[in-house]
């Protein structure tokens, strides 16, 4: 199926009444205009389905201010997500050097997220986006690529339909995760996981499975949360409830925050850290060095990331052909909350 010819300024003009010189200073947010002809403008924009053409605005000499980010998770998690602090922290060190804003959105759905991005981009209040937690058969990639939004998907190009992407290689991190507690000694390993939904979740899951089975570990186990320290807590009593011969004797954990959950659990049931079970989490961020024992982990650049992110971003805005890349692969850093378990 085809679409029809391009809507011009020259078309929403006409809509409107006005002429293509007021159109001009609507949707360039430009004074001179009375707010009952700025909105005739807007709604015949919008009545049209009018987006701006990224390679005229490029000619025009016309620059990027505003970067969209939209997160589907709870403001209340996402304020305790070390992860995302620094990734967004990482994706600001980049847009200040461009003198350019970010407008962050928390959203309840990616549905919802994907009529917030063609809103922006239609309303010319970004100049591209960076699109995070990505799903299989994810709904924002469709809008994404039709209006031709400057984008940056944060996840595997099998998640990301074609769209530039920058990713860490989960599944080898998992992997090297497995095998460095099966090293030890360790045969019952639990991975406490986090939302099922997400793409970078079910690749982690799927690694799991795949490195238990080839070191012939039958007592792997793994379970879903929504990667709160709450659910971690719950996930790790329930592991640690187990009788004797069930209980893990070492469990990875999707993020630093339900890791220290964990720890805490823990040191609740009685349960010795590492010399009972080990822990190891994912992310390394500060939390980690401030436990006691402080915790082993799958360590990365997360502030790096982000920078990474940004600038393959502005890459992509400026029409030099940024491919899709991984950063480096998280790498294990052990510290005391791993040991041989009693049980060898």
């Amino acid at each position: 199926m085809t679409s029809g010819p391009r809507v011009t300024i020259k078309d929403v003009a006409a809509r409107a009444g006005v002429s293509k010189g007021a159109v001009s200073l609507a949707l360039n947010r430009k004074p001179g205009l009375s707010a009952a002809t700025r909105d005739k403008i807007f709604r015949a924009a919008r009545e049209l389905g009018w987006a701006p053409d990224a390679t005229a605005r490029t000619l025009a000499g016309s620059r990027v201010d505003v970067v969209g980010l939209a997160i589907c998770r709870p403001a209340r998690l996402l304020g305790l997500e070390p992860f995302y602090m620094e990734f967004v922290s990482g994706v600001e060190s980049v847009l200040t050097e461009q003198s350019c804003s970010l407008l962050l959105r928390l959203v309840r759905s990616v549905e919802e997220e994907a009529g917030l991005l063609e809103s922006w981009w239609r309303g010319r209040r970004i100049g591209g986006a960076i699109l995070v937690d990505f799903r299989d058969g994810d709904p924002r990639v469709e809008p994404v690529a039709r209006l031709g939004i400057p984008a940056v998907a944060v996840g595997h190009p099998a998640l990301t339909g074609g769209l530039t992407s920058v990713w860490t290689d989960d599944a080898t991190a998992v992997t090297e995760a497995v095998r460095y507690l099966a090293a030890l000694g360790h045969r019952r390993i639990a991975r406490v996981g986090g939302a099922a939904a997400l793409g970078h979740t079910a690749i982690r899951t799927a690694a799991f499975e795949a490195a238990a089975r080839a070191l012939g570990l039958a007592g792997a186990r793994q379970v879903a949360t929504d990667f709160s320290g709450d659910a971690g807590a719950r996930a790790t009593r329930s592991l640690l409830a187990a009788g004797p011969g069930e209980r893990p004797t070492a469990v990875v954990f999707d993020n630093d925050i339900m890791a220290v959950a964990g720890l805490s659990v823990a040191a609740e049931m009685g349960v010795r850290v590492p010399a009972d079970v080990s822990l190891l989490a994912w992310d390394d961020s500060q939390l980690c060095r401030l436990t006691h024992p402080t915790l082993s982990a799958m360590s990365h650049d997360v502030h790096g990331f982000g920078a990474e992110v940004a600038r393959t971003l502005f890459a992509v805005i400026g029409g030099e052909g940024a491919g899709s890349h991984a950063v480096p692969t998280p790498v294990l850093t052990p510290r005391g909350s791993t040991a041989p378990p009693k049980e060898v």
